[in-house]
């Protein structure tokens, strides 16, 4: 059973930073794809950011150049450092793992997000 847990979440001010966390069981982290997607209230669940297993990643037209995804494949862990936060960014951020060893993303295996809320 492949668990994946997110923390980091809470209420930021606009134009603040927060950085998430998202940590697996199982084995063989550094074999899967890595994303987190986020959804907020009404509308649809969407991609965030990726990052396959050869550390390349890729961004939403919308969080380029303010989100950066990391992985810490020695702690079976991804990273979402978010930075320049606006009233738009608040959603529940969701971490995904493929599916399978060089899948892509969506994969099958999903956390149950973490609330991120940016208001003054």
């Amino acid at each position: 059973q492949v668990q994946l847990v997110e923390s980091g979440g809470g209420l930021v001010q606009p134009g603040g930073s927060l950085r998430l966390s998202c940590t697996t069981s199982g084995s063989s982290f550094s074999a899967y794809a890595m994303g987190w997607y986020r959804q907020a209230p009404g509308k649809q669940r969407e991609l965030v950011a990726e990052i396959d297993e050869r550390g390349v990643t890729h961004y939403s037209d919308s969080m380029k150049g303010r989100f950066t995804i990391s992985r810490d494949n020695a702690h079976n862990t991804v990273n979402l450092q978010m930075n320049s936060l606006t009233p738009e960014d608040t959603a529940v951020y969701i971490c995904n793992r493929g599916t399978y060893p060089g899948a892509n993303l969506p994969g099958h295996y999903w956390g149950q997000g973490t609330q991120v809320t940016v208001s003054s």
